[in-house]
């Protein structure tokens, strides 16, 4: 039985030219659109978590740790005022020029109290200009309210957590309590007022909570120089490719007197890891799901075999080789999960585009039933607390939309061969089938 005589059969399989009905082809159809459907979520999970990995992984590195973070000595010369740790910026720019900037900062923490009450705050001491200086602040950054201008003096801007719980806007005045000590080196509580520029959003609130902007100039009035930590964020040109390695590796012989050197793979090393993790798991639970609907592939084949019998009988008894009929139920089962994946594939890719909108109107159908319910068993609407499938203090208020074209090509042929794997077995049943004993039936 020739190759061409095998394909001509399974596609007779397939599509046969009488009006018969057959209930092994329903089967193979019924196999096609499980196939398809499982792929949907398949997709879907995959292009919304790499997606939301970027986009949080975007937000830890432009926002917070940098390409390489360098944490000066509390002794180092440099971080004694703004003036110093704005020169070694400059100084560090000349030293590689993979660095295309460095931003100097001054971190600490302190209180910060409102009519509202009183809540603790990471206060971030940066240059003026930072939010337009720094494209990632530029761009990750949404001014929610006011401006982001920090050069007049006591002025600060809030980030949209921080913001919501003191009960405060732009133009608002707010006491932020940190400490200082005295000449006799005893701590006192340092109270300032100061006035809200601003109200930003990094669109992560888990990030950006707990943020308080204040300019550089002020952070070293503000925060005691024995709780600050002054550091300096050096942004190369791309935080992902093997040049950051020989940036950092230039870099700290060069500043190892001063502070110590980190990757930011070296700071976010638990939270990455936990990202990575979590996808593999949820995509692994997602192709089980196309394992289990491939196994129909199986049982349509199945019945396929028995309702073939005759036709089978007869392309043996006149030379059929075993190998040429299996062949052509193992064509068919793969052409099945062809389809299926012609199915699936387009409609995942149209879910994970429109993520955001499906998202919306599940959100919007699910507390409409839930408001039914507790209108029922309470009585009362007041006191129902909208659901959202998406809490932003977790998940990314807009999750960016990356189709991952080689993960979705791997998945494609995984498919195919899926399907064919697992027509292998009722395969290998029709190829077995005895002709005479089923011609004498006949």
């Amino acid at each position: 039985m020739t190759l061409e005589s095998s394909l001509l059969f399974a596609s007779r399989l397939l599509f046969p030219r009488t009006g018969k009905k057959s209930n092994a082809r329903k089967s193979l159809f019924g196999a096609l659109v499980c196939i398809g459907i499982s792929l949907v979520p398949l997709v879907v999970v995959l292009t919304v978590s790499n997606g939301m990995i970027k986009g949080i992984t975007d937000r830890m590195i432009g926002l917070s740790s940098s390409h390489i973070q360098l944490v000066l000595y509390p002794s180092s010369e440099y971080s004694q005022s703004a003036v110093s740790l704005k020169n070694l910026s400059e100084s560090i720019k000349m030293y590689d020029d993979n660095v295309k900037n460095v931003f100097p900062e001054l971190q600490g923490i302190g209180l910060v109290s409102s009519k509202e009450g009183r809540f603790g705050a990471s206060i971030r001491a940066v240059e003026n200009d930072i939010f337009e200086k720094n494209e990632s602040f530029k761009n990750l950054f949404e001014v929610l309210d006011g401006t982001t201008d920090l050069s007049s003096k006591n002025t600060c801007v809030l980030g949209k957590k921080l913001s919501e719980n003191l009960g405060v806007k732009a133009g608002s005045t707010i006491r932020l309590i940190t400490t200082k000590e005295n000449a006799s080196g005893k701590t006192l509580p340092k109270i300032t007022s100061l006035k809200v520029s601003g109200i930003v959003s990094s669109g992560y609130q888990e990030l950006d909570a707990l943020w308080l902007f204040v300019s550089l100039e002020s952070g070293f009035t503000l925060i005691s120089s024995s709780s600050a930590s002054a550091v300096l964020g050096i942004e190369t040109n791309d935080a992902f490719s093997v040049d950051l390695e020989k940036t950092y590796r230039t870099l700290s012989p060069l500043l190892s007197s001063s502070g110590r050197l980190y990757r930011w793979n070296d700071l976010n090393t638990a939270q990455y890891e936990n990202f990575a993790s979590t996808q593999i798991m949820l995509i692994f639970i997602m192709f089980l799901i196309v394992l289990v609907a491939s196994v129909n592939i199986s049982s349509a084949l199945v019945m396929l075999v028995i309702e073939r019998k005759k036709e089978i009988a007869i392309l043996k008894s006149l030379g059929a080789s075993q190998k040429g009929i299996a062949l052509a139920f193992i064509v068919t089962g793969g052409v099945t999960g062809f389809f299926g994946l012609l199915f699936g594939l387009p409609a995942g890719l149209l879910a994970s585009v429109h993520f955001s909108s499906l998202m919306t109107a599940i959100e919007a159908v699910v507390n409409f039933f839930f408001k039914i319910f507790y209108y029922v068993t309470d009585g009362n609407l007041s006191n129902y607390v909208t659901v959202h499938l998406l809490d932003e203090a977790f998940y990314l208020q807009n999750i960016p939309v990356i189709i991952p074209a080689k993960e979705i090509a791997l998945i494609a042929a995984g498919t195919i061969v899926l399907s064919l794997l697992v027509s292998v077995l009722p395969a290998i049943k029709a190829g077995k089938e005895k002709p005479i004993e089923t011609l004498r039936k006949i």
